[in-house]
């Protein structure tokens, strides 16, 4: 999110949307401007938003609205005053579950339960002391049904000692393994490969990662911080 937020700021400063010359502008003339002025941001989708004379336009886990005469970008929550309800969340929700669908599973480390009831997304640092406490009682999670889908972001970003360790990691033979062992404070093989470390980071920056770790379940609703295993079955089966 930070970054998007980056990107739209330098863009504006060359911004050339086609308000003189548009009235009216339609989705495809919103896509051809948005393209035009941040060529390096990816539409995903544009659409009209429930708010008369918006265009809600979705940017990976993110969504912008721009005026439907092209004059405008709004950033912020879309509110429905009478019905009390977020509408910009909502979508977001859907946008971070795409974005993971997206990614897929073999980018994550999975712990699976015998009997499969929820599934979460874990945002997690290997060094972090909350990452450490849940992976801790992962057996608690799994119990409650509970499967735990890790991404890796290390806080301390590229080249870290987190991130290294993220690394060698996911390039252990096993794992799962190295990465209870790790989150135990044991420093792993020092290997590298192809790995999708930078991915979940970039996937984290888009959904707004301001700690670890961060649970999101499988509707895109997210937990930030540590929730103990009843607590988060109790939270995922009123979803």
């Amino acid at each position: 999110m930070k970054q998007l937020q980056k990107n739209i700021a330098l863009s504006l400063m060359g911004f050339t949307f086609m308000a003189g010359t548009i009235a009216h502008a339609d989705e495809d003339d919103i896509r051809k401007a948005l393209s035009k002025s941040m060529p390096s941001i990816k539409i995903d989708s544009i659409k009209l938003s429930e708010a008369k004379g918006l265009y809600e336009v979705t940017v990976g886990a993110n969504i912008l609205y721009v005026s439907d005469d092209g004059k405008y970008l709004l950033q912020g929550h879309l509110i429905d005053l009478a019905a009390r309800k977020d509408l910009t969340d909502e979508k977001l929700a859907g946008a971070r579950v795409s974005a993971l669908d997206h990614l897929g599973e073999d980018q994550m480390i999975i712990f699976k339960p015998e009997q499969k009831k929820y599934k979460i997304s874990v945002f997690t640092d290997i060094d972090c002391g909350y990452c450490r406490k849940l992976h801790s009682e992962i057996d608690q999670y799994l119990a409650e049904g509970i499967t735990v889908q890790y991404l890796f972001y290390p806080r301390a970003g590229k080249g870290s000692d987190s991130y290294n360790k993220a690394v060698s990691v996911w390039c252990a033979d096993d794992r799962n393994a190295a990465l209870t062992q790790a989150k135990k404070g044991e420093t792993p093989d020092n290997i590298s490969c192809d790995n999708p470390v930078d991915k979940t980071m970039k996937l984290g920056n888009e959904f707004g990662v301001k700690g670890t770790p961060m649970i999101v379940t499988e509707k895109g609703t997210i937990f930030p911080g540590y929730v103990p295993a009843k607590q988060l079955a109790k939270a995922l089966a009123s979803e």
